[in-house]
């Protein structure tokens, strides 16, 4: 994970690993009120949706229309990009022209690089999105060593170019959100803090102490990164850094930034946005989708709405006096190995096929394995699954190589071929049993329970972990933590059960649920189970199957524990897009999405460029009409590249690096 240099250090950062009021119970973070227009932000209000436009602010007319779908879809906040003082000039335009059509939905500029803008439009909409590390700095990619004179001689220069805003916007009740994005920390952010969730923690405060100074509060604050991991850590610790510090307690903006597209960026999404929403943290949240902007409220209202009645519908999880796991620093569990589970492996996969009938090879084409008659033998892709759970009724056919079997105790402990398969246990019937696997077990085992040493001493033991609380991941990470306090090493798989109606729910509530443990180090794999509201027949059955397969890898991706596809680091565009984001990210996804474990950053222009996709191995980025430049990380490899080009040239540039494989000639 990340590193942090040797001036400061988190561990001098903080004072303790306090970020929630209770990491049992869904109790919402109090923070004060901030006035944004008519719908005032913070703990005593619902969590909010917003959202940001991707027409150009010059076009008046489409801005208004655009806006208007965007509320329609359920957008309580919109933001609109001010690049220049003429875009910040015709924020008034469009706000005039909704207020006469009788929308008043509070209109948010995003400022980057131009204070002078952010001081004009903060005159006219409600509130303005600065960004630190970029607002009174400029990034060169630089390692600068400041004396401790010279750096406070920066943070007076800071504070000089910030004072007349701050002072505008407390004129005018108008509101603030102090927004920093991972990818733009400032040079002297990253020299002295390094890359880091401190980092980002530090570049808001600086600003944020400038405003508590001239007494003023109508700030809401974000620490946004297109890394989940770092995203979370980044928020638990700024909330940890405003109470040490004895600041007010400012409402959050959630986000993953450059999310992503489809399935993948709703799944990002959620393992970000959903983590910190199960421990009470967040205001108000924008899901940022590589998709036109009215389709992101509804994922962001999905999100929100399963904390609505969160605390009543609860059953009580016993409270937890101290955590053993680090917030702010990724360590996973430690776990001894058993069989290919744990220790130093990947996460595995285990798809549950027990409502579905395996009898031929074709069945197995939904969770990645694949058979090809002409040469006889099997095919597995980039999330061909580890296992399949298949309870009562086991396959009739011999599994490939490198898949395993499930099935229950029952149908195991009579079975003829007991060492191609696995035996599921309930705890009691392997407490009871006098006959088990020596090579690998599964308890079905309830977050409620707590397991002792002597129930499993000695046997090559996986636990698959499941609750039907409805505030589900603290009570299966209630649970891991008891494992960890007892120093019972078992692998643990998240075993989850959801509705089969809605496939974005599916997605969402999945990451939400596992993604919240794995990025915590918990979680040594993933199982997704399917409750049929209707009869529904075996092909429709293994169509699902394939969906919650294709969820479960996303889910690891995400969560950084196992990559097995390409990742797209994609902006969700806005005003200053000079591309086709859409069409470009779907061009380039579908000429490199063979390309395991590769991260391609898609940026509409400079300003969400080499900062923002500080996490991806190569990045296209719009600098003029019809003109893209090509990274090689951060490092700008070809410039101008003539856009009708710029995707054979990225490919090119793969190709140099010995990271680029053609893909199978065969349909998986």
């Amino acid at each position: 994970m990340l590193t942090l240099n040797d001036t400061v250090s988190l561990q001098d950062a903080i004072t303790s690993y306090h970020y929630s009021q209770s990491l049992t119970e869904y109790i919402r973070r109090k923070t004060i009120t901030v006035k944004i227009g008519d719908i005032p932000l913070g703990s005593e209000h619902p969590i909010r949706v917003q959202s940001m436009t991707t027409v150009d602010t010059m076009n008046t007319e489409g801005s208004i229309e655009q806006v208007i779908r965007m509320v329609e879809s359920g957008c309580e906040y919109v933001r609109i990009t001010a690049p220049s003082v003429k875009e910040a000039q015709n924020l008034e335009n469009i706000r005039k022209g909704l207020r006469a059509r009788g929308y008043t939905v509070p209109l948010i500029a995003d400022i980057h690089f131009t204070p002078n803008a952010a001081e004009l439009a903060a005159r006219i909409v409600e509130k303005v999105r600065i960004n630190p590390g970029n607002y009174a700095d400029k990034k060169r990619f630089e390692l600068i060593d400041y004396t401790e004179d010279e750096y406070q001689r920066e943070l007076e220069r800071i504070r000089e170019k910030f004072i007349p805003l701050l002072k505008i916007c407390k004129e005018y009740g108008t509101a603030m959100r102090i927004g920093t994005n991972h990818g733009s920390l400032s040079d002297r952010i990253m020299s002295r803090y390094g890359d880091s969730p401190l980092g980002m923690v530090e570049s808001a405060l600086e600003f944020l102490r400038i405003c508590e100074e001239f007494n003023y509060y109508d700030v809401v604050l974000s620490m946004k990164s297109s890394n989940p991991l770092v995203m979370v850590e980044a928020y638990r610790l700024l909330v940890n850094r405003l109470d040490a510090e004895g600041l007010k307690p400012y409402p959050l903006h959630l986000g993953v930034t450059e999310a992503g597209e489809g399935e993948d960026g709703r799944i990002k999404s959620a393992v970000g946005i959903g983590t910190l929403l199960e421990d009470g943290l967040g205001d108000t949240v924008r899901v940022s989708l590589t998709e036109d902007p009215e389709f992101e409220a509804p994922v962001a209202a999905a999100l929100i709405g399963r904390y609505t009645n969160r605390a009543a519908e609860t059953t009580p999880i016993r409270p937890i006096t101290a955590s053993p796991i680090h917030p702010f620093q990724y360590s996973r569990r430690k776990t001894k190995e058993v069989f290919n589970f744990g220790g130093g492996n990947v996460p595995r996969v285990i798809a549950d096929l027990s409502a579905i009938e395996v009898t031929q090879y074709e069945d197995l084409r939904s969770v990645g394995h694949f058979y090809l008659p002409v040469p006889d033998k099997w095919k597995m892709n980039d999330i061909g699954v580890d296992f399949i759970y298949t309870g009562s009724r086991p396959s009739t056919f011999m599994l490939p190589m490198g898949l395993k079997e499930i099935v229950d105790y029952e149908v195991w402990k009579t079975a003829s071929n007991q060492e191609h398969q696995f035996p599921l246990f309930t705890l009691a019937e392997f407490e009871k049993a006098t006959k088990r696997s020596t090579t690998l077990n599964f308890i079905k085992i309830d977050a409620a329970i707590q397991l002792t040493h002597e129930q499993i001493a000695g046997e090559p033991v996986v636990l698959l972990l499941q609750t039907d609380n409805a505030h589900a991941m603290p009570a299966l990470r209630r649970f891991m933590i008891d494992l960890i306090d007892k120093g019972i090493d078992c692998p643990v798989v998240i075993q989850r059960t959801y509705s089969t109606e809605n496939s974005d729910e599916l997605s969402l509530f999945a990451a939400t649920d596992c993604g919240g443990l794995l990025v915590d180090g918990l979680g040594d794999g993933i199982m997704l189970s399917a409750q049929y509201a209707t009869e529904v027949d075996n092909e429709e059955r293994l169509k699902y199957a394939k969906q919650q397969n294709s969820i479960a890898f996303g889910i690891l991706q995400a969560g950084r524990t196992r990559m097995s596809k390409t990742e797209y680091i994609s902006c969700p565009s806005c005003g200053r897009t000079l591309f086709d984001l859409q069409e470009t990210t779907a061009l380039i996804r579908k000429r490199t999405d063979h390309l395991k474990g590769v991260k391609i950053g898609i940026m509409g222009c400079i300003v969400n460029g080499p900062g923002e996709m500080a996490d991806a191995d190569y990045g296209y980025v719009g600098i003029g009409k019809d003109k893209i430049a090509l990274y090689r990380g951060q490092q700008v490899v070809k410039k101008s590249v003539v856009a009708n080009n710029a995707v054979d040239e990225l490919i090119n540039i793969i190709k140099e690096d010995g990271k680029w494989f053609e893909p199978e000639a065969i349909e998986l």
